[in-house]
């Protein structure tokens, strides 16, 4: 199926789960317990529907992307193309095409340096992509390329990530970045001649960001790296990419701020104070229509063309049992490609890390302006290979490095949503 297929059927599952409720609905009565179990069947197979169909149309639009990219290059190539000119099975152009660009040289160097590490390499590409000796360290930063395509998939794995905004920190330890805390006092209706008041209510303040190191380590066995079948470069990726991603969603969300990103969950005065906590309308169980419309007018009307909810999916599966005071259900799942579910007219984002324990006084939503998170990024991204330690095992180990931190910036432009 294509992926409009599968939002139609995930559509058809979510009707199937709205007419269990409605039936439980006029008979006055609550789901009974086979009904809860279907309910939540029905639930969870449109959930994984949704997974595959987001996951399809990411890698279509990946792969139109890499059919752009492709293009340009052959373009490029057979414009500078000599059509008298024979390769030279010596020159290491020759591994990947004559027409190669120095970029993809480099590119071609460092996956022979990944699979056979610096014994793979000629003399010209060992000095060419050495960062430093062996007895230093044996390790190898990353072309530029590489590290572009690793950040790329995190934020296909981080949802925050595309929201946020994203500050590289190429040249200091870290950003400082200044904030109007407090605006002036409104102005004063006086007389021609009378003093002007002075203003004591304008303050201003500061936000920083300090990249912190994350890590991971990744074995694979050498049998694999000789496998002539087999991409290095994108084994290596894809895999480090999915552990930064899971660790840095989970900071973004629910971070202390302490050596790692502060959490739009966390509630701190660096960030997203108490004064932004909406449980006004919910019980001490659960999130109640009343409850969610205090939330969204809590935010200014300004922020609500960005804003979008989050919920855990435990959260998502209640509130799609709510219904307003016409018996109309108030979310509204997609059934269009490209387009989110809306809940109050704003689109919905459901996470496994946002909270979803249900107990009076703890945070089970947020709605939100995401823009007004601030990721911090330093792209000396490091790949180090580790032959010795792991070779007992006949395995090669490969330690990816980087360096990010993330805060909200502006708390006025959240509210979450806590039980009461």
């Amino acid at each position: 199926m294509n992926a409009q297929e599968l939002r139609e059927a995930r559509a058809r599952l979510i009707a199937q789960s709205r007419e269990l409720v409605d039936l439980a609905g006029t008979e006055d009565r609550e789901l009974t317990t086979e009904e809860d179990t279907r309910f939540s069947q029905l639930l969870d197979e449109a959930d994984g529907l949704k997974v595959r169909y987001e996951r399809m149309e990411n890698l279509e639009a990946q792969e139109r992307d890499l059919a752009t990219s492709q293009g340009t290059i052959a373009g490029q190539a057979d414009a500078d193309a000599d059509p008298n000119a024979a390769p030279n099975a010596g020159d290491p152009e020759s591994r990947i095409g004559v027409q190669s660009t120095a970029e993809e040289r480099q590119m071609a160097a460092f996956r022979s340096f990944l699979v056979s590490g610096p014994n793979g390499l000629s003399q010209e590409e060992h000095r060419a992509l050495q960062a430093d000796s062996l007895e230093a360290g044996g390790y190898l930063l990353a072309p530029q390329q590489f590290v572009a395509s690793l950040i790329q998939a995190i934020d296909d794995l981080v949802f925050m990530r595309p929201l946020a905004t994203k500050i590289t920190v190429m040249d200091a330890l870290g950003l400082g970045v200044a904030s109007l805390d407090a605006d002036p006092a409104d102005a004063d209706w006086t007389t021609e001649i009378k003093a002007v008041v002075e203003d004591t209510t304008m303050d201003f303040g500061k936000r920083e960001l300090t990249p912190h190191p994350l890590s991971k380590l990744l074995k694979v066995s050498m049998k694999l790296l000789r496998t002539g079948q087999l991409n290095t470069e994108q084994l290596v990726r894809e895999r480090l990419a999915y552990k930064f991603a899971i660790t840095q969603e989970k900071g973004f969300l629910t971070g202390t701020g302490a050596a790692q990103p502060l959490g739009v969950f966390t509630a701190s005065a660096d960030g997203i104070s108490t004064g932004r906590d909406v449980s006004t309308g919910n019980s001490t169980t659960a999130i109640a229509f009343d409850g969610l419309i205090e939330a969204k007018f809590s935010l200014k009307g300004g922020y609500w063309a960005r804003s979008r909810w989050l919920f855990h999916r435990d959260a998502m599966k209640n509130i799609t049992k709510l219904k307003d005071g016409e018996g109309q259900y108030i979310w509204r799942e997609s059934v269009r490609v490209g387009e989110p579910d809306r809940l109050l007219g704003q689109p919905v984002m459901m996470s496994e890390y946002a909270p979803n324990t249900f107990t009076t006084g703890l945070y089970v939503g947020l709605l939100g302006d995401f823009s007004f998170y601030w990721i911090a990024d330093s792209l000396s991204m490091q790949i180090q290979r580790l032959v010795e330690l792991y070779a007992g095992n006949n395995q090669i180990g490969f330690i990816g490095r980087q360096e990010t931190d993330g805060m909200p910036v502006l708390e006025e432009a959240f509210a979450r949503v806590t039980l009461a």
